[in-house]
């Protein structure tokens, strides 16, 4: 025999025409029983939604730009180092990760785009929104002779309470090797599932590539023209990119999508 699993809003219609039914008909006893045959129907539809939703879901906000000189000319890399972020964490298949279009739109839509620092409160429902238990503030220092300090909050949407933080320091030219050791921190830090066999902590940003500092400037720059729609000077910016460090496979995907939309 075969079972055909209903949405829940035609169970609970069903449910009062039994009832009904039942009652006049039956009596109680026999209302008792259609009423656990239909609960027994429903159980499997609740198992498929949690099933669906067992991995946890971590959401990254933009950087925020502590850089000590030239502090403008960092400011792109508030986008560029969230987005690599989001890659160096989506390489552990066992969680899922928020990919920064959706941030990006959500930001526009609550005109946050341009407000700078956001609260942890603020943070939290912005998590909330996108469906993400863990929500990542991060912000960056660069100083005058280019060494660079990245940290990390990660907020519980649920609690709003700060639940871990992580820091990294190093060379600014090292920027994608510091981005993956802060992904290592955070995956452990969190207890996140453990990462799949095979993984390779790193490789999905490029992070051994040379003149990571300028390719990430470059891409980040990018990111901000593609959000402008100006994709022929994202493009451009994606390319010099790559040609700065022919390692970021980050870089690749980007330019490949863009100008698959672009044809």
């Amino acid at each position: 025999m075969t079972v055909t699993l209903l949405p829940r809003r035609v169970h609970r219609t069903v449910r009062q025409v039994v009832r009904q039914a039942m009652t006049r008909t039956l009596g109680i006893p026999m209302l008792a029983m259609a009423a656990t045959a239909l609960a027994a129907a429903a159980a499997p539809v609740e198992a498929q939604g949690a099933a669906g939703s067992s991995k946890p879901t971590v959401a990254i906000m933009y950087f925020t730009n502590g850089a000590l000189a030239n502090n403008a000319d960092y400011a792109p890399l508030s986008k560029g180092l969230a987005e690599m972020l989001i890659t160096e964490l989506s390489a552990n298949t066992n969680i899922r990760v928020v990919e920064r279009d959706r941030l990006q739109a959500l930001l526009e839509e609550q005109n946050l785009g341009a407000s700078g620092r956001v609260e942890k409160e603020t943070a939290a429902k912005i998590g909330k929104t996108l469906g993400a238990l863990h929500m990542l503030m991060g912000s960056f220092v660069i100083d005058p002779k280019e060494r660079m300090r990245m940290d990390v909050r990660a907020i519980n949407t649920e609690t709003s309470e700060l639940e871990y933080a992580a820091s990294v320091s190093g060379k600014a030219d090292n920027m994608l090797e510091l981005l993956a050791q802060l992904g290592a921190k955070l995956n452990s830090g969190l207890k996140l599932p453990a990462v799949q066999q095979g993984f390779q902590e790193g490789a999905a940003v490029g992070a051994k590539g040379p003149n990571q500092l300028k390719s990430m400037m470059l891409l980040s720059r990018a990111l901000e023209q593609q959000d402008r729609k100006n994709n022929t000077q994202a493009i451009a910016l994606y390319k010099e990119s790559l040609q700065a460090n022919p390692d970021n496979s980050r870089a690749k995907t980007l330019l490949a999508s863009l100008e698959r939309g672009t044809k």
